[in-house]
């Protein structure tokens, strides 16, 4: 059984000998209800309305060379990684995107493709990219390397940024409220006034790191085309 709050950033803690901290991430399926499918209600409009905001947005960065229908892979990272980002704002539920097993598989498999893609398909494009235009003769070198260094670490930023951001946040909700056990009543009337507004701006963020992971994602995926 979980004793704290911090067991939930274990991968390892055990419910009823059961492993099922992982399993977490499936939860994001009970945002889909079969009425989803069927018919057009309220949660299918704004769904709806969200994806097509992203499509747009996503084609633009993607630029006229952008391949048909990629625009959904990045829509669908944005939406895997806002539910897991939410969910992980409730007690007891492990947040898979506040571990780098989970962030660093998703960034890493993107930018894999991305390079082995860009590289077959698209080399003298990938060799532009190292040099900017107007880089004089005797930087070139330096340039090379500085843009290798700056392409290979992409994935460890990307994983590193949605990370630290879920880790900080819940870190500190969780210590907050660990010091309200011994506060007087009218400090503990003021700790839970800012552990509301502490969950509020823990919300925004979740939603924050999974557009900027997609937008990032977008971007370097239109840089192969």
């Amino acid at each position: 059984m979980m004793n704290n709050l911090f067991s939930i950033f274990d991968p390892s803690t055990n419910l009823f000998n059961l492993s099922l901290n992982w399993m977490s991430t499936f939860i994001g399926i009970l945002f889909i209800p079969l009425s989803f499918w069927l018919m057009p209600n309220r949660h299918f409009i704004l769904w709806n309305f969200i994806a097509n905001k992203l499509n747009i947005e996503f084609k633009t960065l993607l630029g006229p060379n952008g391949l048909g229908g990629s625009t959904f892979i990045f829509i669908s990272l944005f939406f895997f990684i806002l539910f897991n980002n939410f969910l992980g704002l409730f007690p007891y539920i492990f947040t898979s995107t506040s571990h780098l097993n989970m962030s660093l598989t998703i960034s890493l498999t993107l930018w894999l493709s991305f390079m082995i893609y860009g590289w077959i398909f698209n080399t003298q494009n990938m060799f532009i990219h190292m040099i900017p235009q107007g880089t004089p003769a005797i930087l070139m070198p330096f340039m090379v390397l500085i843009e290798t260094i700056s392409n290979i670490i992409r994935p460890g930023t990307l994983a590193v940024r949605l990370t630290a951001n879920m880790i900080a946040g819940h870190l500190l909700l969780t210590l907050l409220s660990s010091t309200g056990i011994n506060m007087p009543n009218y400090l503990v009337i003021l700790l839970v006034i800012v552990q509301i507004l502490l969950l509020i701006l823990e919300s925004a963020v979740a939603i924050i790191q999974a557009y900027v992971i997609s937008v990032l994602s977008t971007l370097y995926s239109s840089e192969v085309n």
